[in-house]
């Protein structure tokens, strides 16, 4: 089903708000206000008072906060027993560190830096946990034909966009970068849980895929946990709804207005469902009235042009977090051909129009 609404002009930021970080839900006619404080009970009234019979039936919610792979982790949780739920939250961010930790190409001792300095040179035996998920990436890869691509790293590097706001690489540093990019460099043995790059100078990339695969990972500890309701945030781009709050079906979550933030661009509701957003908002520069974003085509390597966001709903982080990029890339009209290929329920693109406008396209299975 394919349906077009067009909305208000267009402005420099596109922000998806949810109740978490960046992000607002609302019970009802009632907002909750964001918290970004650490250990925060919503409810602080019950957390203090004693725990009496009559509120000892009724649900509190607590929240928690922290900064990991770049980005603020937010985790709500409704339960009934403060201790519990609280120790629930720490071992879910602490599976976010552990992730973090592993997948990082920023640290340089994580697993995934020790892969690029070395598959190069010879075979390299991967951990097995993130053997696994990087042919889970690669699958996506040869599925998008090359839309969302983990090697990408050399692109972000000649655009400055690792560790860097962005900047103009010139012509012979674009072409140096695109020689050094292409999943089909990457040889894996599942077998033997090997990796080898066939070409000096490939490097995996994660940040377009790894924290959906963290906001996973924490919802798997809050259900050994016992959780059946909460909602996890990667910084706001990600965002994984599981069960609903007490008394409702589902999660609303608000993409708000591009120009007012006083006003929403579009709801849906979630349950054991995952909302992830690409957007030309997050990191960009402009040169000659141009915009520039770290969303890159890698099979042009160049940032991709004509699309201000994309918005994914999926079945779990790492699906919604690939396929928001997929998306992204490939723009509407081929996005058509694949939805039913892909595990997307619905994608939202939001697209600059003429006059500074712009409009909202929501296609779903």
């Amino acid at each position: 089903m394919l349906s077009c609404e067009r909305i208000m002009p267009s402005s420099m930021r596109f922000v998806i708000i949810v109740w978490l970080v960046f992000m607002s839900v609302r019970y009802g006619e009632r907002e909750r206000p964001v918290n970004f404080g650490s250990d925060i009970l919503w409810e602080s009234q019950v957390a203090h008072a004693p725990r009496t019979a009559s509120a000892a039936n009724e649900a509190i919610r607590y929240e928690d906060s922290r900064v990991s792979m770049g980005c603020v982790y937010t985790i709500a949780v409704y339960g009934y027993d403060l201790t519990p739920v609280r120790q629930a939250v720490k071992g879910a961010l602490d599976e976010v560190d552990r992730i973090d930790r592993l997948m990082s190409h920023y640290k340089k001792d994580s697993e995934l830096s020790r892969i690029n300095r070395e598959a190069a040179k010879q075979v390299v035996k991967v951990d097995p946990e993130l053997f696994d998920f990087i042919a889970e990436c690669l699958r996506y890869s040869r599925e998008s034909d090359g839309a969302f691509d983990i090697t990408v790293g050399q692109l972000m590097k000649a655009w400055g966009f690792f560790r860097g706001e962005g900047r103009m690489p010139s012509e012979s540093e674009l072409a140096e970068a695109r020689n050094r990019i292409g999943y089909r460099h990457v040889i894996l043995n599942q077998k033997d849980k090997t990796i080898f790059f066939d070409k000096a100078g490939i490097e995996f990339d994660l940040g377009g895929i790894a924290k959906g695969y963290a906001v996973d990972r924490a919802v798997a500890v809050l259900k050994r946990h016992g959780v059946a309701s909460a909602l996890v945030s990667a910084g706001g781009s990600t965002i994984y709804a599981l069960g609903a709050p007490p008394g409702k079906s589902a999660w609303e979550v608000e993409l708000q207005d591009p120009v007012d933030r006083n006003k929403i661009a579009t709801t849906v509701r979630l349950k054991n469902q995952a909302l992830s957003v690409s957007g030309s908002y997050e990191k960009f520069f402009e040169l000659e009235s141009v915009r520039y974003s770290h969303v890159m085509d890698p099979r042009t390597g160049k940032p991709v042009q004509g699309v201000l966001s994309a918005a994914v709903i999926t079945d779990d982080g790492v699906s919604g977090d690939a396929l928001d990029n997929v998306f992204y890339v490939l723009g509407v009209e081929r996005s058509k051909a694949l939805l039913n290929k892909f595990s997307a329920s619905e994608v939202i693109f939001f697209l600059p129009e003429p006059g500074e406008r712009w409009k909202m396209i929501r296609m779903r299975r």
